[in-house]
């Protein structure tokens, strides 16, 4: 099999849960991260700290959603349990602006077939900015964890273009 596409950019909303997760893996592994966050860099668990790059913009959640889904390729949802309001919201707008979105079922954890559509998925709309959203840490306790532990198995970290060096003739 082909290695998956490696999204370029992560983006998200930078809230508590699925949000920060993708920005802590895009960080981790040297990805370049930023999108959308409400002005006062609102979050549940107070102000989204600093080495998150994330821009500000009046007009509360609401905005900042459709700012990060009008400016990726497509959205990837992950969940647990029944959507929430502010999720269902998020594949409402990727609807809407008629981008590319994919819900994300972890309650019965992360399956091999599960981690194989998100990569078909990646590939087929060639995600180059990807926006990953959820639910907050509060609506759906774990969520951080299992976005994280889905996003590092997914096997995004490979390089899918051959480097100068394996082309470096003796």
């Amino acid at each position: 099999a082909s290695p998956p596409v490696r999204p370029r950019r992560i983006v998200s909303g930078g809230q508590t849960g699925a949000d920060r997760a993708a920005l802590d893996f895009a960080i981790a592994h040297g990805i370049e991260h930023g999108g959308w966050c409400p002005a006062g860099r609102m979050a549940e668990d107070g102000p989204i700290a600093a080495r998150y790059a994330l821009k500000e913009t009046d007009g509360g959640y609401a905005r900042r959603t459709r700012l990060n889904v009008r400016d990726s390729d497509g959205t990837l949802v992950f969940n647990h349990g029944e959507l929430s309001e502010g999720t269902l919201s998020t594949v409402n707008h990727a609807r809407r602006q008629r981008k590319p979105v994919l819900v994300v079922p972890l309650d019965d954890g992360i399956s091999e077939p599960l981690l194989q559509a998100i990569r078909t998925w990646l590939g087929e709309h060639a995600i180059a900015v990807l926006n990953v959203a959820g639910p907050r840490e509060s609506k759906r306790p774990g969520i951080y964890r299992l976005t994280l532990a889905c996003m590092e198995r997914l096997g995004l970290l490979e390089d899918a273009s051959p480097s100068v060096e394996d082309n470096a003739v003796e």
